[in-house]
């Protein structure tokens, strides 16, 4: 799939407030009241804005955080890692590469066994592909993460 990031009007047509002030003004939606930060089901997390693939449930695990949290991106190269210190606190910001939405953070305090980051991720950032619709939405090529 050919993912492009889209221009802010459109963003502002398509997304919902939530989304918007998430992925274009570096917003965070409250612990615990989001909708990903307790599904378990298999499939993929996609970029909201491009619907480029970030993140699969099989790294997804829960921290206890109220968000969700992964170990690892897809592909490290869909992501991006800034230095954040917002809040007066220094932070390592991640966002999509293809569409610059921001996602999250990544924190050095995840599963030792998976390599010891956490990325803590808005759901409002994402859309999740359950591994039955995965196919017929064009990520079939995105099953075998699921194994």
């Amino acid at each position: 799939m050919n993912y492009q990031k889209k221009d802010q009007e459109t963003l502002l047509k398509t997304l919902t407030p939530d989304q918007y002030a998430v992925t274009q003004k570096n917003a965070t939606e409250p612990p615990f009241q989001n909708e990903y930060y307790n599904e378990y089901r298999k499939g993929i997390y996609v970029d909201i804005t491009t619907g480029e693939p970030l993140f699969s449930s099989s790294d997804k695990f829960e921290s206890g955080c109220g968000w969700p949290s992964f170990s690892k991106p897809i592909d490290p190269k869909v992501v991006k890692e800034l230095s954040d210190t917002s809040l007066r606190m220094k932070r390592t910001e991640v966002r999509s590469v293809t569409g610059d939405a921001h996602l999250g953070h990544v924190f050095e305090d995840g599963p030792i066994t998976t390599g010891g980051l956490r990325y803590c991720i808005n759901s409002a950032a994402l859309r999740f592909i359950p591994a039955e619709e995965m196919e017929a939405q064009g990520y079939g090529a995105y099953l075998n993460l699921l194994e």
